[in-house]
């Protein structure tokens, strides 16, 4: 059994544990734990939005959430040994929702997906859904369904969303002034082009004071993945996967958590995965030196694992980097290309009785898979959206009968 180095109780906030966790990177949050390399450790985890998602048919809750308080992290644990330069080596031994516990928190038997509201974060294709949505899943073993969509049951990846070393102060400072002048060139757009730091809300583990205050005013918000990892939303980031780190400060402070049961390429509603609270197995080690030994400087290296549903059989969808809507042609845009196959996926699921809402959060959460098919071909880039068939308990292929629609009942909306 690894030592438990960070405990977590369901019932109550992240703020109120005995040892609380933090929602911002800064160099300065004291550490919660001290493990050694070759420690199997393991670490639990609250909810991303610190269980203000509820199990219910109203999303409300998803259109009202305050993104302030996120993510909710547990840590830093302080590595004996680790200096900058090091590369942190983090071994996924297991993970998983909270054992044996059924209750209000996600994580305790269910989990939910969520369509952000665009003036509360947005989404992929929040231009098509500027609206707040929610589906709640329920667990058993390693599958899940949905009563707000019917009709699929799959097996999930289940896997951390965010997990990173702390930022040296200047790689902070880095941070906040890139984000900063990329915030300045359009500053009323909606949602943000960038979180800059903010005040409100702020948790820095043990910090108090002038210290918190600090980290309050200069820490980074963990909505991106950055050089220190962090929200990376990699699906296959799963048991038996290995992670590389940069080392950036002394003792790395490695923190994380925002776990998923499952989740497409591309997290693509933004709170796309099924969110939950949980545990998660690690063993660390380091590489002294890795950094400059492996030529990493800005950003982790992934093996990922080999646990992952294995289908066979999909309907792809295509997407070029055209503005449809408009007629317009882009060069080379391969995040206007993946767009449209999601929306070409999207149509295609309403044929059969789903909502478009309920096919977005279904490509958000179910294992789809992402792939980015030519930059090379001017002026188009192309990407492929790879949806499973087997995960319908109905035929979902193209046939000369055409599609058999069906009512299919309706996801959580907001009022």
């Amino acid at each position: 059994m690894p030592d438990v180095v960070f405990s977590v109780d369901q019932a109550k906030s992240m703020r109120d544990q005995a040892v609380p966790g933090h929602n911002r990177w800064h160099p300065d949050i004291p550490p919660a734990v001290t493990v050694r390399p070759g420690q199997s450790i393991r670490v639990e985890c609250r909810e991303w939005t610190d269980g203000q998602i509820g199990n219910n048919d109203s999303a409300n809750d998803v259109r009202d959430v305050d993104l302030t308080h996120a993510h909710m992290l547990s840590g830093p644990i302080f590595v004996e040994g680790a200096e900058p330069g090091d590369l942190l080596v983090v071994d996924i031994l297991d993970l998983g929702p909270v054992p044996q516990e059924v209750g209000d928190a996600p994580g305790q038997g269910w989990g939910y997906t969520g369509i952000f509201a665009k003036h509360n974060g947005g989404g992929f294709l929040t231009d098509t859904f500027p609206d707040a949505y929610k589906a709640i899943w329920d667990f058993a073993g390693q599958k899940c369904t949905s009563r707000h969509i019917p009709g699929v049951e799959y097996t999930g990846i289940t896997h951390p969303g965010l997990f990173g070393t702390a930022p040296s102060a200047d790689l902070l400072a880095r941070w906040n002034a890139r984000e900063r002048a990329l915030i300045a060139t359009d500053p009323d757009r909606v949602p943000p082009l960038a979180l800059p730091p903010l005040e409100e809300s702020v948790l820095g583990g043990t910090a108090s004071g002038d210290a918190l205050s600090a980290i309050g005013r200069d820490g980074a918000r963990t909505v991106p993945a950055r050089e220190n990892g962090g929200n990376h939303d990699i699906k296959n980031f799963t048991r038996g996967s290995r992670v590389f780190y940069p080392v950036h400060v002394p003792g790395a402070l490695f923190s994380g958590g925002d776990l998923h049961f499952s989740q497409g390429d591309g997290e693509i509603t933004f709170c796309g995965a099924i969110e939950m609270g949980g545990f998660i197995d690690f063993h660390v080690d380091l590489i002294k030196g890795g950094m400059e030994t492996y030529g990493v400087t800005t950003n982790p290296i992934l093996m990922p694992g080999n646990v992952e549903p294995r289908y066979s059989e999909f309907v792809t969808f295509i997407g070029i980097g055209v503005d449809h809507t408009s007629d317009t042609q882009l060069y080379n845009d391969a995040t206007a290309a993946y767009r449209n196959a999601c929306l070409n996926a999207v149509e295609y699921l309403k044929k059969f009785g789903y909502s478009g809402a309920q096919a977005y959060l279904l490509l958000g959460s179910a294992p789809i898979e992402g792939r980015v098919s030519g930059v090379v071909d001017i002026p188009n880039a192309c990407c492929s959206l790879y949806l499973p068939t087997a995960i319908f308990d109905f035929d979902i292929k193209p046939s000369a009968s055409g599609p058999v629609s069906a009512d299919r009942g309706s996801c959580a909306v907001s009022s």
